[in-house]
């Protein structure tokens, strides 16, 4: 088991041809990583940037990489394209630089494909042919799920954004996509990803105990950059404290959607929130979480938010 104290920073911003390093000044950040159809973002805050530095960034740079951690457990957390950069003031002493950046927007808002598929074609080939659309603009190919062995007895034209493509697909096969730092990775709505499950528990960095709500499992632990969704985590069972059924004779669809917790401790992540402050207390991740054997009724709310119900567990 990794030691998780002595935090570990690194912030870089840069462009195609340069990078700058500000991992020393204090920096305050929040990235959001769901298993969802829209990339990931962040928002990143610098302070006390010298102004030839922060006009510097603000006029030149387009990319920032974030990697955080402890000293043991130090890794990529986000990487993305930068959207907005602004400047400004919290107090008369300190002043900041604000980055909003989000992960694989350019591939989500510009990949398209335009290409012809034979009868008999799968839906791996369509989603192969997402992927080499997506690759110019540098996403790669991270865990495909099992997408069937069904022939299509047509062949198909695929027209239009490569995101469109993939929504459909996913629909069809009941399952997510996502891109989580440059990787798109397609796993199903019941299931996790492969491999080993990530322990949680006081001694591994949990803080607090997880509450069982309608959104799902939730639960807070030390800042653990290998935590993405659609990983695997155990979490001990007597730990969950149980959601409170709403009494009222309206709330019972309320009440059934509840997310039943795991005789195994197993659960499956679907959203992850990064939130530190190199100066401050917040080291936190912010997990979102349901069965892993994928029993129980998925949370409503993240079903509103892009992922799909189950037609046989709805």
């Amino acid at each position: 088991m990794a030691k998780q104290w002595l935090r570990e920073i690194r912030l870089k911003v840069g462009s195609n041809s340069q990078e700058i390093d500000v991992s020393q000044m204090r920096i305050k950040f929040v990235v959001r990583h769901w298993e969802l159809q829209t990339p990931a973002h962040s928002d990143i805050i610098i302070y006390n940037l010298s102004d030839e530095t922060a006009n510097r960034i603000k006029k030149e740079f387009t990319t920032v990489s974030l990697e955080a951690g402890y000293r043991e457990n130090f890794g990529l957390i986000f990487r993305g394209e930068v959207k907005q950069i602004r400047k400004g003031r919290e107090n008369p002493v300190d002043t900041y630089l604000a980055i909003l950046a989000a992960n694989a927007d350019r591939a989500y808002n510009y990949a398209v494909v335009n290409k012809t598929l034979a009868a008999g074609h799968t839906f791996r080939d369509q989603v192969e042919t997402c992927i080499q659309a997506m690759k110019p603009y540098g996403v790669q190919v991270g865990h495909i799920a099992d997408l069937g062995s069904q022939k299509m007895p047509r062949a198909a034209s695929l027209f239009g954004m490569a995101r469109d493509v993939l929504r459909r697909v996913c629909f069809a096969t009941n399952m997510s996509w996502s891109i989580q730092n440059d990787r798109l990775q397609i796993v199903p709505n019941r299931e996790a990803a492969p491999g080993e499950a990530i322990v949680l528990n006081s001694r591994t960095g949990m803080i607090g105990l997880p509450v069982q709500t309608i959104d799902g499992i939730l639960v807070r632990c030390l800042l653990n950059p290998q935590i993405v969704p659609g990983k695997r985590v155990k979490i001990d069972q007597a730990s969950v404290q149980e959601a409170r059924f709403n009494p009222s004779f309206t709330a019972e669809v309320h009440n059934a959607m509840i997310p039943s917790t795991a005789d195994d401790g197993l659960y499956k992540v679907l959203a992850v929130d990064h939130i530190g402050d190199t100066r401050g207390q917040p080291w936190y991740s912010d997990l979102t979480c349901i069965r892993a054997d994928g029993q129980g009724p998925l949370p409503l709310g993240l079903a509103q938010r892009g992922i799909a119900l189950d037609p046989e567990q709805s």
